[in-house]
């Protein structure tokens, strides 16, 4: 096997395999390049959930974060959901100077928890929420305030009364003469708050105004807003608009001074631009914030361990060591990460385990495609030609060693919940496929095409019980928008020397990559990395 070639790894975002043909986009699409993949390539079925990426259960769905962690890192790390629970059950968080911070900090106001309100466990769990409202009663703050994030992406994509309604049991237990606690304001997550990566910092303002400023359209509870938009729009949780909750016309908890927050979601990308817009000092220049408060801000873990943001937060994240990307750059390997504003954090930041920077300026090269901010079901393409044409060029430069790229289509439309565009989605990439491997071959490279979970690949709700998929009253098939729990695909191609001992019998997953890539190169994989697929 010649190793003196680049090696390119094509991450296909959401795209996992499984057999069943009803909502399997990836199977409805026309796709001759991975067709071709699976007639002239070896192929391995690769775990990208659970366990197999540091989650706490077999039953809890990989994400796009954990996935590039253990595909940079080439090892598993227990990972943010599994952290904080154990954090809570030992009563480890709450022991914290970073609690206490926050109890002190809203003696005499608001403790107020901004986050993802579901049980999807990719970004936050809900437990985790109730879990903290009770420590405050008990720790003697008197007023609580939750400003819930919808979510209907990582959970069913109108599930959300089925959160909201015992919430609010939930909370009507806790209440009493000396403990006031509500929701405050709301919103669907792509709508308000949670963006990433800079791509679109107006969602950030809006959900600044709606759960700082206490502007937006008024409702005396979170479930008549909800009903409210979904008769007047048709949307999906994850795209329904803000709103606040208000009593005798006011906002029943606009953050103030003498507040404490807590951004309750564990999981980093999407929860660094509101931690910068609490904890930007007079520079801040995003939007016009109107009124700063002063309060204490925490996040549930630091989402930015470079630029350490936020200052304070009640866990402490994984320490992810020993990477890929350091490893190479210690072999003197050059090396180009590419993908578009959506993903580029992926192939970065959470692939070199965490941390935003580059481990030399000299050896490696980041390339970010900005975004369309649209609706990614209406151009369900994405920018996956503009990220094709980059990669080609790159690789035809002869300049790098180790090329990755992430395509998110699979992934960004998948989420949409529509069928239609994620197949239209999967056909764009195979033709960007077919052209990347046409340089490949060019080189005399080598490439290992792979996926971080699955979501295009199931599209619709699938009853455990029957396996069939759940219909709606209109005899429609009910839309799936989370990612599934299904393997991913990982080929390894190359057309000038197939001459490859694969390994057997394993069981592997996405920490697998990280070897073989390394072995692709001519290199001794470090000892505490998962096996190598090759030999």
């Amino acid at each position: 096997m010649n190793t003196n070639r680049p090696v390119v790894c094509i991450v296909m975002d959401g795209i996992g395999y499984t057999t069943r043909k009803e909502g399997n986009a990836v199977l409805a699409a026309e796709t001759p390049t991975l067709d071709m993949l699976d007639a002239k390539c070896h192929k391995f079925f690769l775990q990208a959930h659970g366990t197999a990426v540091g989650l706490p259960s077999d039953e809890d769905m990989g994400n796009s974060e954990v996935g590039h962690n253990a595909l940079g890192a080439g090892q598993v790390f227990a990972q943010g959901a599994k952290l904080v629970s154990g954090a809570i059950s030992s009563g480890k968080i709450f022991a914290g100077e970073t609690w206490q911070a926050l109890v002190g900090g809203c003696k005499n106001g608001t403790m107020h928890f901004i986050g993802l309100f579901s049980d999807g466990n990719v970004h936050s769990h809900i437990d985790h929420l109730k879990a903290m409202i009770e420590r405050a009663k008990k720790d003697g703050v008197k007023k609580v305030r939750v400003h819930v994030l919808l979510d209907g992406r990582d959970v069913g994509e109108t599930s959300a009364l089925t959160y909201v309604e015992p919430f609010e049991d939930f909370l009507a237990s806790l209440r009493d003469d000396s403990f006031d606690c509500r929701i405050a304001s709301g919103g669907g997550r792509m709508v308000i708050t949670m963006d990433r990566y800079e791509a679109n910092w107006a969602m950030v303002d809006l959900g600044w105004q709606t759960h700082v400023l206490g502007k937006g359209r008024y409702f005396a509870s979170a479930k008549e807003a909800i009903e409210t938009y979904r008769a007047e729009t048709s949307k999906i949780d994850q795209d329904l608009p803000p709103f606040v909750i208000a009593e005798n016309g006011k906002p029943v908890g606009t953050i103030e001074d003498g507040d404490s927050v807590v951004f309750y979601n564990f999981r980093g990308d999407r929860a660094i631009e509101i931690s910068k817009a609490f904890e930007g000092g007079a520079d801040f220049n995003k939007f016009d914030r109107v009124r700063v408060p002063k309060v204490v801000y925490a996040g549930m873990l630091e989402y930015d361990g470079d630029t350490h943001i936020p200052s304070r937060y009640l866990v402490s994240p994984p320490e992810i060591s020993n990477t890929m990307s350091e490893f190479l750059v210690k072999n003197g390997k050059s090396q180009l990460a590419v993908s578009e504003t959506q993903k580029f954090g992926h192939v970065t930041y959470f692939w070199n385990g965490n941390r935003s920077g580059k481990f030399s300026e000299e050896l490696e090269e980041y390339i970010e495609i900005p975004s369309d901010v649209v609706p990614f079901e209406q151009r369900p393409w994405m920018k996956c030609a503009e990220i094709t044409d980059v990669l080609i060029e790159k690789i035809l430069s002869g300049k790098f060693d180790f090329l990755r790229v992430n395509f998110p289509n699979g992934d960004m439309v998948g989420h949409t919940g529509s069928f239609i565009a994620t197949k239209i989605g999967v056909e764009a990439l195979d033709v960007c496929l077919a052209r990347i491997l046409k340089a490949v071959d060019k080189v005399g490279g080598v490439a290992l095409i792979t996926a971080d979970h699955g979501n295009a690949d199931e599209m619709y709700e699938i009853d455990k019980k029957t396996n069939l998929p759940k219909a709606n009253k209109d005899g429609s098939f009910k839309a799936k928008t989370s990612h599934t729990l299904n393997p991913v695909p990982c080929w390894i191609y190359d057309a000038g020397d197939a001459d490859y001992q694969f390994a057997e019998g394993g069981k592997y997953g996405l920490a697998n990559v990280a070897a073989t890539i390394v072995t692709l190169l001519g290199l001794e994989p470090p000892k505490m990395w998962h096996e190598s697929l090759i030999k």
